[in-house]
């Protein structure tokens, strides 16, 4: 008696959340295709500098997933694409996938010859826009596949040509087209991941408006060796280390006028980056305005640890609103403890900004189970589940247990329909 084989499982998305899925999935027997809008996987998490708590380097861990999909024969991955079009077909789902042009092929061995053929720079994606990159190049440091990537809109047809010349094994292909391919899967792990909450909107905490406002996720990038000052923390408007640094919480989380839901991670974050900037400033004085500290379980003894050190304060109150007068940034802050609101002026300001879905705008058949927020919605009954920040906001190490939760869920259920 033949046994049917399963359907594959389809997760969506390149993250921490999916590639551990996808790893979980495979290790477990079933074929699995990973699919990833960007270049390369890893998403948010190569973009931070040290993972929490343990303050090391994400490229670390990474580096160890990666290696597992790469030797795994049952993870398909496509990169630079995206779920199209989904149908519910019978147990499982029809689902489209298109993929962007590839300008780079697979033969490509990042030996950088085309690098130096390139003129171009465009905005880092990487770097969040803070640096530019060359048009071609390899999307960051840890980028797997390690291949190059080319963006073909920005760069005039005679540069293009002397940039694909410049390849001698040929990996440059100027007429690549965009593909589209559809497949059948058994069941779908959503880990579309998230992105920061605009700082263009909270233009009453001078976001996108004072040069020395900046989010917590370009502090980020400031503090990586490979970010676009070195590593340098500094103020962006004169490039010269701040002595004040304020960092604001909830700017723009549980606000009726932005975000009504508490990112979770915020306050870690911001107490994280406070170390970064007094191992390397030790003189810098680090105030933190807060509404509520919450740092749950033993995530407390680190809070007390950043607390007790020289040149930090928390201060319990509310940022309403921050200025720029004769060059000086002024903040407004209510301070709750002392009944009282006052000025200050730091040097650079530090907005932590939330967590939003991926999903929250994206009207594809397999999001239409979602929460007022955004986020999506488990449907075993049809076949979906959910991993990491597409589900809640969560940080590296819960996203990881939440995909393997998640992995498990969606075996069983296309094994259940196989």
């Amino acid at each position: 008696m033949s046994e049917t084989k399963a359907s594959p499982l389809l997760v969506i998305g390149a993250g921490i959340a999916g590639v551990t899925a996808a790893l979980e999935a495979a290790e477990m027997g079933s074929e699995v295709v990973l699919v990833e809008r960007e270049p390369a996987i890893g998403g948010r998490v190569l973009r931070i500098n040290n993972y929490f708590p343990k303050l090391c380097p994400p490229s670390c861990g990474m580096e160890i997933n990666t290696r597992r999909v790469e030797r795994n024969p049952r993870i398909r991955v496509l990169t630079s694409a995206r779920v199209t079009a989904a149908e519910k077909k019978g147990a499982g789902w029809s689902v489209t996938i298109t993929r962007d042009p590839a300008y780079v092929t697979d033969a490509c061995t990042a030996c950088g010859d085309c690098d130096q053929a390139c003129e171009t720079l465009v905005s880092d994606p990487h770097n969040l826009g803070l640096s530019e990159a060359k048009a071609i190049r390899l999307p960051h440091l840890n980028a797997w596949p390690n291949r190059y990537h080319f963006d073909r809109e920005a760069v005039g047809d005679e540069e293009a040509r002397r940039i694909a010349d410049a390849c001698t094994i040929g990996a440059v292909d100027l007429d690549a087209a965009a593909t589209t391919e559809t497949i059948e899967v058994g069941a779908v792990v959503v880990a579309t991941g998230w992105h920061p909450y605009p700082i263009e909107n909270l233009e009453d905490l001078g976001g996108g408006k004072i040069q020395d406002v900046i989010a917590n996720v370009h502090m980020e990038r400031m503090a990586s060796p490979a970010g676009p000052t070195g590593g340098r923390i500094v103020c962006p408007s004169t490039n010269e280390a701040p002595k004040k640094v304020a960092f604001v919480q909830c700017a723009g989380s549980r606000d009726v006028n932005h975000l009504n839901y508490c990112s979770g991670v915020c306050c870690l974050a911001s107490l994280k980056q406070a170390t970064y900037v007094k191992e390397q400033l030790p003189d810098a004085e680090v105030t933190m305005y807060y509404i509520d500290r919450r740092t749950p379980g033993r995530n407390e003894d680190f809070l007390l640890k950043v607390a007790a050190m020289e040149g930090v304060k928390l201060v319990k109150g509310k940022v309403g609103r921050i200025e720029q007068e004769n060059g000086s940034i002024k903040l407004h802050v209510e301070d709750v403890e002392n009944v009282r609101i006052i000025e200050v002026e730091p040097d650079l300001v530090v907005l932590a900004t939330g967590m939003v879905p991926n999903a929250a705008d994206d009207d594809l058949a397999l999001f239409t189970r979602k929460d007022d927020e955004g986020f999506v919605l488990d449907d075993l009954d049809s076949g979906v589940t959910v991993a990491g920040v597409a589900r809640r906001p969560e940080d590296v190490a819960a996203s990881v247990r939440d995909a393997t939760g998640a992995a498990a869920r969606a075996v069983i259920a296309a094994g259940g329909r196989a």
